[in-house]
């Protein structure tokens, strides 16, 4: 990718919390931003202006708690499979921009559609998980506006730990019940509704008519997401993330959530790429990267999209 085509700049009242954030912008018009808290994607919208995440109305923009939206960065645990916190502590971290791996630079502010973070863990963090790593982050646009995450986790330990990770992808859809998977068919996944029990999926497609929660195990690294109502097809590409979890709360679990509308499950799709069903696992010195890119296309040219390779 050239570092020197596209605009990047920082805007201290992004994310409504003060926390400040990125701002990036490709070519073709289309933004992402970023927050530091959670080094969280809260928003990425096409050439046209329009939104392509999800963020709930009632979401909570304060830390420490995580934002009901967007792309929260899932890490060291996925769900409550462990110890700790619920989806790990990262998304509820301030995080820094990298200097060593500087995406944006205040010489240059105005040059890049990158940047690089990165986390370290505190005192406090190393009390309920302790292990030493650096997570380097870098989120980018291209220059036809696709969103691409990055992910550097390496042990600096002096002994092996092992993680669970996703990107927990809100998108934006028109209404659930229009709204079908295709890439995960045949598949075994595991039903967080019945204890992760085991099953293979059946049907030609994955459609919604109820709650789902379902981690799909040894995944294709190319996914469609396809919306009828808006002729759009959200194409993910995957790499070193061998499972994909699927969401959506429904009705009766949306109305029990405090930072989620009652309504809003008909406008929301969680697909996630993750490493959730075996952990990863790093000796001393050794590095994980898990990538993610996220391509919008109208609906007629996806089969296109779907032909070519996982990103590398």
């Amino acid at each position: 990718m050239s570092m020197g085509r596209y605009a990047a700049s920082t805007d201290p009242e992004a994310g409504r919390d003060g926390d400040g954030a990125v701002l990036l912008r490709s070519p073709s018009g289309a933004t992402a931003r970023v927050s530091l808290h959670g080094g969280q994607v809260v928003s990425w919208k096409n050439d046209r202006g329009d939104e392509l995440l999800f963020t709930s109305s009632k979401a909570i923009m304060k830390p420490p708690k995580a934002m009901r939206g967007g792309i929260p960065i899932c890490f060291p645990q996925f769900g409550n499979c462990g110890t700790l916190e619920r989806h790990g502590f990262a998304r509820n971290r301030m995080w820094a921009l990298d200097e060593e791996h500087p995406g944006l630079s205040r010489s240059d502010s105005g040059s890049r559609s990158l940047v690089d973070l990165i986390l370290k863990p505190s005192e406090e963090d190393q009390k309920s998980w302790p292990h030493s790593f650096e997570f380097r982050l870098r989120i980018s646009l291209t220059k036809d506006g696709d969103l691409s995450l990055v992910s550097r986790i390496r042990n600096v330990n002096g002994k092996p730990f092992s993680f669970s990770f996703a990107y927990h992808t809100y998108l934006s859809v028109s209404d659930i019940s229009e709204v079908r998977i295709e890439g995960l068919e045949t598949l075994d996944y595991l039903d967080n509704l019945s204890q992760r029990e085991r099953h293979t999926e059946q049907g030609d497609a994955i459609t919604f008519e109820s709650e789902v929660d379902r981690v799909y195990v040894s995944s294709p690294n190319v996914i469609a997401v396809l919306d009828h109502e808006k002729k759009r097809t959200f194409v993910i590409r995957k790499d070193g993330l061998p499972d994909t979890v699927v969401w959506n709360p429904w009705e009766k679990k949306a109305k029990t959530m405090a930072d989620f509308g009652d309504e809003e499950y008909k406008q929301t799709l969680c697909v996630d790429a993750a490493a959730a069903e075996r952990p990863i696992t790093l000796r001393p010195g050794e590095e994980w990267t898990g990538r993610l890119e996220l391509s919008a296309v109208p609906s007629t040219n996806c089969s296109d999209h779907l032909d070519q390779p996982g990103i590398m």
